[in-house]
């Protein structure tokens, strides 16, 4: 097994951190999964963008509750 070394910077790392540890998994699982899903391609079974989409789908089964419409408007955020 080969490591490799990315550089992110602090806020993306944060979210990464919580968006794995709401799903019981680590950070490098998380790259795992999106690269595996990313080289599918190459096997032939699909595209780039058709492994994002399903990687994005798998996201919102997971948090089925959200939507834009969860929003707060604009007056809603600056209201003082």
């Amino acid at each position: 097994m080969k490591n490799i070394t990315v550089s992110l910077d602090d806020e993306l790392y944060r979210r990464a951190r919580v968006a794995a540890a709401q799903s019981d998994r680590s950070v490098t699982a998380l790259v795992r999964e999106f690269l595996t899903a990313f080289t599918a391609s190459s096997a032939g079974t699909g595209t780039p963008s058709d492994a994002i989409l399903s990687i994005v789908e798998k996201m919102r089964s997971r948090h089925p509750g959200f939507t834009a419409e969860n929003r707060l408007s604009r007056d809603e955020i600056h209201a003082r």
